[in-house]
């Protein structure tokens, strides 16, 4: 869409956004920019302005038509200081369509970087190293061994939550429907987890969970370590999926002007109506 009219454009500002959160910047700062480069944008296009003989509302008494407070912006994801990829922004009435995806509890995936050989204060390559340990015993086979293993952990205590028998036909039903989804929502949990890279002291892992958050990512390499019979920390979190976004729908920080928001917009409303019938069978499920 190409408009050069502000009230026009303004109109159309109700859905969401996919963007690219670069690491170490808060998503609160993301948040004030993309709201700035809207109004930015909006103000610098034709207005309609009728002037009568009280100047009391004219642009040039009470300052620019669109202000920034007037903006309703919320986001869908969160993700930590350390982290970067998808992050989903609903603006105006998007913001319900932002809580109903949140809500819904999907999926995500990350890729996620460590280093063998050290553990840090804060799990993470900027913390003060507190541990050093051997590495070169660890093998592919022993890394692949390791994450078939937390994985299949990880869907036995899903399955037990539910209270069904693995090996029961229910559970292969449950199964059926896709993911489940844990009645608790601050319990992480992993569907999928394998290595997509390994050159020795350092890795990547590729993970499919819900309920994740920063430190947990972390804690899981630190983790990993361990159970390797070494010490590892992490050096980088990258979200590649959100439900059904991925980095191809994730608009860059250098393209966020307000023409690019609009085009992205309508990107990402054409995500949302594509896998639209596949969102409410999820969360249909998710309520049985």
């Amino acid at each position: 869409m190409l408009v050069r009219d502000a009230e026009t454009i303004w109109n159309t500002l109700k859905g969401i956004i996919c963007v690219y959160k670069p690491a170490e910047s808060s998503v609160r700062r993301l948040r004030t920019i993309i709201i700035n480069k809207i109004c930015t944008g909006l103000n610098e296009m034709e207005l309609t302005v009728s002037v009568r003989d009280n100047f009391a509302d004219h642009p040039l008494v009470v300052g620019p038509r669109y202000q920034e407070k007037d903006l309703v912006v919320s986001w869908s994801n969160y993700l930590g200081w350390h982290s970067s990829g998808i992050l989903i922004f609903g603006l105006r009435r998007g913001t319900s369509t932002a809580k109903y995806i949140r809500e819904n509890l999907p999926t995500r995936a990350y890729r996620i970087k460590g280093t063998l050989g050290q553990a840090t204060e804060t799990g993470f390559s900027d913390g003060k190293v507190v541990e050093r340990s051997t590495w070169k015993h660890v093998q592919p086979r022993n890394m692949d061994r390791l994450l078939s293993s937390m994985q299949a952990a990880h869907q036995k205590k899903m399955f037990e939550m539910c209270g069904v028998d693995m090996q029961s036909q229910l559970a292969y039903e449950l199964a059926l429907r896709g993911p489940i989804r844990p009645a608790n929502s601050k319990l992480p949990i992993i569907y999928g987890l394998k290595c997509v890279e390994f050159e020795p002291p350092h890795f990547m892992i590729e993970i499919q969970c819900v309920n994740e958050y920063e430190t947990y990512l972390a804690s899981l390499i630190h983790e990993i370590g361990l159970k390797l019979h070494s010490t590892a920390h992490c050096t980088g979190i990258k979200c590649i999926r959100h439900s059904y976004f991925t980095l191809d729908d994730a608009l860059l920080m250098k393209h966020w002007d307000l023409q690019n928001i609009i085009t992205n917009l309508e990107q990402c409303n054409r995500v949302l109506n594509e896998n639209d019938h596949l969102v409410r069978q999820e969360s249909v499920a998710l309520r049985r």
